[in-house]
């Protein structure tokens, strides 16, 4: 039952960012998906792993590289699909308990909150920019066997 919950409320989060972003009204179910997709791949990996930066790396990996098939099979730009698919797994919470614990004087627990938010950021870029980089090894082998054949 907790992931049907997981399932509905990420789509519905996802969804809605996807309006306060303009994104296309036809595309709004499609975000919904793919930020649903990513959030309940974090949200396996995360509780079977216990380690949160693996979990987002994979869901990145995993909104990546369907925004990009999105965007290709609908001829829309890949950040429509892409950003909206990434908000469901920005540490906005845990940059908030950062900042609060530094106003609190506990800088010990700010500092380690804050290195997580930095490693959880950076696997999201990383995540992001490493699901390009596989669309690109994909593109040129497609190219490569289509000129051999």
């Amino acid at each position: 039952m907790d992931i049907i919950g997981q399932l509905i409320t990420s789509f519905i989060a996802t969804a809605a960012f996807g309006v306060i972003f303009n994104a296309p009204k036809e595309t709004l179910v499609k975000c919904g998906f793919v930020g649903m997709g990513g959030w309940i791949i974090y949200f396996i990996l995360e509780k079977y792993t216990g380690d949160a930066v693996l979990a987002t790396l994979g869901a990145t990996l995993f909104v990546g590289i369907v925004s990009q098939e999105l965007a290709k099979f609908y001829k829309t730009p890949v950040i429509i699909f892409s950003v909206a698919g990434i908000i469901p797994l920005v540490p906005g919470g845990l940059s908030y308990d950062t900042m609060r614990n530094f106003v609190e004087d506990d800088f010990l627990q700010a500092m380690a909150l804050g290195a997580k938010v930095t490693l959880l950021s950076g696997s999201i870029a990383f995540g992001l920019v490493f699901s390009e980089v596989i669309n690109q090894v994909v593109r040129k082998v497609k190219g490569s066997l289509t000129f051999k054949v």
